[in-house]
């Protein structure tokens, strides 16, 4: 297994599969992101996100009456130093050149012009797909794991 390597002092993009497999401790991934947050809460890296992460959090434990997850996904993403960019005019509009120009859809567009708004270091996911925006660091999970 390989090992996240994260420059110091670096805005780190994470999106909602790396919030999911963190606060659901997925087995596969749960100690590989463990550096990650290790350095987020010492204060070395920002991490960033979407709101749309919010959103694509929840939806699962709100059909499942899952209170718990929930309250646990608002805790790591509203109260603490998570931050999460609103999605605005500009960042729709690098989003449809985004769609217009790869393969990504709509949501993973959003997702890569939102990193590409914050200048992030790197863009840390488990779908290949996000190598074809241009201008992303694009770390690949599952590529890490299997190294």
């Amino acid at each position: 297994m390989g090992q996240l390597i994260l420059p110091s002092s670096s805005a780190i993009y994470v999106d909602t599969s790396v919030v999911i497999y963190t606060i659901e401790g997925n087995p596969d991934y749960y100690s590989l992101l463990e550096p990650l947050w290790s350095k987020f809460y010492a204060g070395e890296i920002q991490i960033i996100s979407s709101d749309l992460t919010l959103m694509e959090v929840l939806v699962v434990p709100l059909r499942n009456g899952n209170n718990v997850l929930v309250a646990d996904y608002e805790e790591l993403l509203l109260s603490s130093q998570v931050q999460l960019i609103p999605i605005n005019q500009s960042i729709l509009r690098q989003a449809a050149n985004l769609r217009a120009t790869t393969s990504l859809k709509t949501p993973d567009a959003i997702h890569a012009a939102t990193a590409l708004s914050a200048s992030c270091d790197q863009f840390i996911t488990n779908d290949k797909g996000f190598r074809n925006a241009p201008g992303l660091l694009v770390v690949i999970l599952s590529e890490i794991l299997a190294s």
